[in-house]
């Protein structure tokens, strides 16, 4: 295989009838396509100037990491509320069915740092937009958001106008 869609593995029917779920394990079962993934994603920052990756719990951590790793900068989780031990900000969102906070510890980023924030998939953009807020409230400005994949039926970019957005593989459906 040498496309990153070979190992991104079609779900029809999960969690409910008439969703195809993109499952991001068949990236994770293969070193090829770990590796493929890492690459794709910092491919995507070629050129840009920033100090720190932010991932979203958990899966963003899953491929934020290794993005850190491979070019020098460090992490930050963004994780659900009650997870983080330090003095934290916290942002509490609308999901389809309720809500979600996240938080950040208060010293992870500092005014003016220059964010990227990773996660494996953009769908509706909820989670990006409060995680980009939360970075805005300690001082930072979002450089970039990555994404391995897009469903772009979703339209999660409108909910992220203003920035910039970019992911690997897209599919045009839910």
């Amino acid at each position: 295989m040498s496309k990153l869609e070979d190992y991104i593995i079609t779900i029809p029917d999960f969690p409910e009838p008439g969703i195809m779920f993109r499952d991001v394990t068949g990236v994770l079962d293969s070193p090829e396509g770990l590796r493929l993934a890492i690459d794709e994603l910092v491919g995507l920052l070629d050129g840009l100037d920033f100090d720190v990756i932010a991932g979203a719990e958990a899966r963003g951590f899953i491929f934020g990491m290794p993005v850190a790793y491979k070019l020098g900068k460090k992490f930050v989780p963004i994780r659900k509320k009650g997870k983080l031990p330090r003095e934290t900000v916290e942002k509490t969102y609308d999901l389809e069915y309720g809500t979600a906070t996240i938080e950040i510890h208060k010293d992870a980023i500092k005014p003016g740092d220059r964010v990227v924030v990773v996660d494996d998939l953009i769908a509706t953009g909820g989670t990006m937009k409060a995680s980009a807020e939360l970075i805005e409230e300690l001082g930072g400005k979002v450089s970039k958001m990555i994404f391995l994949i897009e469903l772009e039926g979703l339209e999660g970019r409108k909910k992220l106008e203003g920035y910039d957005v970019a992911s690997v593989v897209k599919y045009s459906g839910k």
